[in-house]
């Protein structure tokens, strides 16, 4: 994913919540740690044949685990509500509902969700939840999907991760010639010279330093990080570059939104 950034494009974030349909509060919410460190990106197919063991189990895809996802499709109706937001999303595979739950004390998070329209392409990062037998993405972002090529390198990405994960990493990238990525084994990113070379300095100087401190659950304070980073003060440009990690599926915001580890 991240040989694509110009196409992931800016933005991101996490919302917290309390609302049926919300991260924490829906009844199929709970997810290992290890799911919860992923993002993957799927075909809206593929999440509506997703499976439940239970209504409190994780989601599966073939079998395999999945934690965040990531689709990118057409909207084909808005509702908007005071309390939330509602998108179907079509992408030629198969519809699915998008849910944003509004903050209106927020100017932020107007700025954030503001200019999707009907017709326009998008792409939507979350979770797969369910309610009242409904499924749905909590989305914790939404942007539009500018770049003509976007949909088509969703679609064969999302082909590629499938084969990674059902045939194993060497033998899918061999076959499709794609680069390493966050669903790449340890052994094929470390062939790699440098994997994250192709970033600006900043992220590369986010990830390096994430990369460095003890591993844990909660994760890396943006003020550490902006102060290794040497943006104290600059809170737009730290903020703008951790978005774009986001986006690309090498970092993810953990306990809130100023908690951030790596994806790999």
């Amino acid at each position: 994913m991240s040989q694509y950034g110009d196409i992931y494009g800016g933005g991101g974030g996490f919302l917290q919540g309390g609302s049926p349909y919300s991260a924490s509060g829906s009844p199929s919410g709970g997810r290992n740690k290890e799911a919860s460190h992923s993002l993957r990106p799927l075909t809206v197919a593929q999440l509506l044949k997703a499976t439940q063991a239970h209504a409190d189990a994780e989601w599966t895809v073939d079998e395999a685990e999945i934690g965040q996802v990531t689709i990118v499709g057409q909207v084909v109706t808005i509702q908007s509500q005071t309390t939330n937001c509602v998108y179907w999303i079509d992408d030629g595979t198969g519809r699915i509902e998008a849910r944003h739950w509004v903050d209106s004390t927020s100017e932020e998070d107007s700025a954030k969700w503001g200019g999707i329209e009907e017709t326009k392409y998008v792409r939507v990062t979350g979770t797969l939840k369910t309610f009242g037998n409904k499924r749905y993405i909590n989305a914790t972002h939404i942007r539009g999907a500018t770049d003509p090529h976007e949909l088509y390198f969703h679609i064969l990405e999302a082909i590629t991760i499938t084969l990674m994960v059902d045939r194993g990493s060497s033998s899918a990238a061999s076959a499709s010639g794609a680069a390493a990525s966050a669903y790449t084994s340890p052994q094929a990113v470390s062939s790699a010279p440098d994997e994250y070379s192709h970033l600006p300095p900043l992220q590369q100087k986010i990830i390096r330093f994430i990369s460095a401190q003890p591993r844990s659950d909660e994760g890396v304070h943006v003020s550490s990080i902006a102060r290794a980073t040497g943006t104290q003060g600059d809170a737009e440009k730290i903020s703008d570059a951790l978005d774009k990690l986001m986006d690309e599926g090498l970092v993810y915001s953990t306990i809130d939104d100023s908690h951030f580890n790596l994806s790999t």
